[in-house]
């Protein structure tokens, strides 16, 4: 953007002016006013003025969110609730990073990061409320890591419109990543749910050939893209869906949709629900005497899921995810992830904290590479010029890359079994990676 000047007065009407004042001084101010002037008449190419300002950067009071001081993100989130008490750990240990960063490094581009989060209780309606505040009230710079796919739904198209960064969001839905074009302004940071169904349709082929296969899936986008991807990935002439059943997100339970799989024959189950309707279903089918191969999505792949039913119901069951695991803390980045919880105020570490702490080491590395142009156009050209960032909570050969045409952060993961370790449960990694690309799988 082009810096502003004061007006200056025609050089002649200066003259005379100083003239009047002191002759002598005149002729000094004249040549250098004339200068001015006429350097102000001429930029360069690029916008900037070939006088002796060379600063190209936006004035920080010209850019919401941004001051001499600090730089304001927002997020909304489930807060409360059966589901705050899920995945509010997950804007928290983001949050707790972030102090960390303004403690040891004095923030990003000089300024301390503010993380503002409201709460969207699942809603798209209260997630709009929220984040208008958030961008009207607030004047936040970006909104960084909200999460929830129903929420998200009422507020992309408003973020998008308003030309403000909807970066790193904690929603899975395929329509999150695939719409650069008609969504620039969104990036996605989970992994696509289409893409984990495929995976695992893939996996029930290759591992499973002859198994009768059922869904359980959410009756929102969440399920319906798993579904689409586990049609996508199965091999018809070796596995059948015999069942495909659907829940409300408000349902009291599951049991007449698990006694539906269990009667259709069903010997494999991919569950595309949330912790606790997930939960509900491995225990109703355990008192039916029914004991299906379980695959669930990514969602449930964090110990919390313990606490709604037991390791014991649940041995077997497989998932994916792409990070290590909060309980190998005999490895020195999961070791640091355990004491920046711990010493900034954040949740006991979980694999979702461990997620949410390189959703903010992504924020931070994108929010420095913006130093020289810390504008919402700028913050989008580095995060879709970021190529094989390796975080080293990631696995290994697992990077984030994000470019113009695709707005999905990770599309590469490894199977997950839980297994039971002295009576407890602790989920294991086994085989190859597994690459999403072209819309072809690929083992590496």
């Amino acid at each position: 953007m082009k810096a502003s000047y004061p007006a200056h007065l025609p050089c002649k009407v200066r003259a005379r002016l100083a003239a009047l004042l002191l002759a002598c001084l005149a002729a000094i101010l004249l040549p250098v006013a004339c200068a001015e002037e006429e350097e102000e008449a001429t930029p360069t190419p690029t916008g900037t003025p070939t006088a002796a300002v060379t600063d190209t950067t936006t004035p920080a009071a010209q850019v919401p969110g941004i001051t001499d001081t600090e730089i304001i993100l927002g997020a909304d989130a489930p807060l409360a609730g059966a589901m705050g008490a899920v995945y509010a750990t997950i804007p928290q240990a983001t949050g707790a990073y972030f102090d960390y960063i303004n403690d040891t490094q004095g923030g990003v581009c000089g300024r301390k990061i503010v993380y503002k989060l409201e709460d969207n209780g699942m809603d798209p309606a209260k997630a709009a409320e929220a984040v208008r505040k958030l961008v009207e009230r607030d004047k936040v710079f970006a909104i960084v890591g909200s999460l929830g796919d129903l929420p998200h739904s009422g507020v992309w198209d408003y973020l998008n419109e308003k030309g403000v960064p909807d970066i790193l969001v904690s929603a899975g839905a395929h329509k999150y990543g695939s719409d650069p074009e008609g969504h620039p302004w969104t990036l996605q940071m989970i992994p696509d749910y289409t893409v984990e169904g495929t995976f695992f349709g893939e996996y029930i082929s290759g591992n499973l050939p002859g198994k009768k296969v059922a869904v359980l899936y959410e009756n929102q986008v969440f399920g319906y893209d798993g579904l689409a991807g586990v049609k996508d990935g199965l091999y018809p002439d070796k596995n059948e869906i015999v069942s495909e059943q659907s829940y409300e997100s408000t349902a009291v339970s599951v049991r007449s949709q698990v006694a539906n799989m269990k009667n259709a024959g069903a010997e494999v189950v991919v569950l595309y629900a949330t912790p606790g309707y997930t939960a509900q279903a491995v225990k109703e089918a355990s008192q039916m005497g029914w004991h299906p191969q379980w695959l669930m999505s990514y969602v449930n792949s964090d110990p919390i899921i313990f606490q709604f039913v037991s390791a014991e119901l649940m041995e077997g069951a497989i998932t994916l995810q792409s990070y290590k695991m909060a309980t190998w803390t005999d490895d020195p980045a999961i070791a640091e992830h355990h004491r920046i919880m711990r010493e900034y105020g954040g949740p006991s570490p979980t694999n979702f904290s461990v997620y949410a702490q390189s959703l903010g080491e992504v924020a931070v590395e994108v929010l420095s590479r913006t130093c020289d142009n810390l504008t919402r156009e700028g913050l989008m050209d580095a995060i879709e010029s970021l190529t094989d960032y390796h975080s080293d909570l990631l696995l290994d050969d697992i990077n984030v890359t994000f470019s113009d045409t695709d707005h999905t952060a990770l599309q590469t993961s490894r199977m997950l079994k839980l297994v039971l370790q002295d009576g407890k449960g602790a989920w294991e990694y086994f085989g190859p990676l597994l690459v999403y690309e072209g819309g072809v799988v690929q083992e590496h």
